[in-house]
């Protein structure tokens, strides 16, 4: 008897859709169109600069790591799904306008290269990708990151706290209008709420994020915030609008590779991120977004190895009690 032979090999699910990864992260491009748009708004060719050196770098890192490893270009730009334009789009928009030019270009070479293509491209990172770059520039260009903030419109250099900051370490309330709408010093996509929340409600829209997991994330922040600030519900609003939580929410922790694959197991990390978050927040009095969800990413495996969904058909065994009944 012969053998069978398979031609091709692949890992599961087996399931075709019409949906491809190059169509979710173009969504994702178009969704965080309007933050780099407030952002080059409110901080000028300063951020325009971050924002297109962070991208063109992301995807050429790619590119530049296929072709080391003798992979034909046609072939490379022919199968280019937009992983690393999204990692580029979403590190610029952790960054402040006042970074030098180097610390977009190198943090954006460790997001793709370090953290992605080394363990083998798309859909097989262990964390995130833009996340963990953001740490990365965070940890080797600390005082560039946080030195100085330009003031929205005028331009100028603050070397204060941002209104986060002044929350967190301080307790200052700060206007929350300014904080939906994006007058306040900071990072380039994180200042304008309304941007982020348009972003994501046209994820929602397309279905290319369940808006339950974002908002879980959000509400948990804000009521663990509230409780450790002896219940002061002053301290939600400011702790849900302030740094980068909900860019961090709508477009990194629903990143479908570093995310749980249950319902049941997506409630217990995302639950558990929002606390993560609120606590190392109040410990540290900086912001910590990303390394929450860098933290969560590493437990995703353990989550779903032990919360599993029962198959189709599973029937429950009867105990040995029950059967001699």
């Amino acid at each position: 008897m012969e053998e069978t032979k398979l031609k091709y090999f692949s890992s599961s699910p087996h399931v075709k859709g019409k949906r491809t990864t190059r169509g979710i992260m173009l969504d994702v491009c178009i969704a965080l169109l309007p933050a780099c748009i407030a952002g080059c708004v409110f901080f000028g060719w300063r951020a325009l600069m971050i924002i297109a050196l962070s991208a063109v770098t992301a995807c050429a890192s790619e590119i530049v790591y296929l072709l080391i490893l003798r992979r034909p270009l046609k072939k490379i730009l022919a199968e280019f799904d937009f992983t690393s334009l999204v990692t580029g789009l979403l590190l610029a928009m952790c960054l402040g306008p006042q970074v030098p030019w180097y610390v977009p270009v190198l943090s954006a070479i460790f997001a793709i290269v370090v953290v992605k293509m080394i363990f083998g491209g798309t859909g097989k990172n262990l964390v995130n990708p833009a996340a963990t770059g953001r740490i990365f520039a965070f940890l080797s260009f600390g005082s560039a990151m946080t030195s100085g903030w330009l003031s929205p419109l005028t331009g100028e250099v603050l070397t204060g706290a941002t209104s986060l900051t002044g929350l967190l370490e301080s307790g200052q309330m700060p206007d929350n209008l300014s904080l939906l709408f994006g007058n306040v010093a900071g990072c380039i996509g994180e200042t304008c709420k309304i941007a982020l929340i348009a972003g994501g409600v046209y994820l929602v829209i397309r279905g290319v994020i369940d808006w339950k997991w974002p908002v879980i994330y959000i509400a948990v922040t804000g009521l663990v915030a509230v409780a450790l600030n002896k219940f002061d519900f002053n301290y939600f609003l400011p702790s849900v609008l302030g740094g980068g939580l909900i860019l961090g929410a709508i477009f990194m922790a629903t990143d479908y590779t570093t995310s749980p694959n249950t319902t049941w197991g997506c409630a217990i990390y995302y639950v558990l991120l929002g606390a993560v978050t609120a606590v190392l927040r109040h410990a540290t009095g900086i912001e910590v977004v990303s390394f929450a969800i860098l933290l969560m990413n590493l437990f995703v495996p353990l989550i779903d190895k032990f919360v599993i969904n029962r198959p189709f058909g599973f029937v429950r065994q009867k105990r040995k009690k029950e059967a001699q009944q």
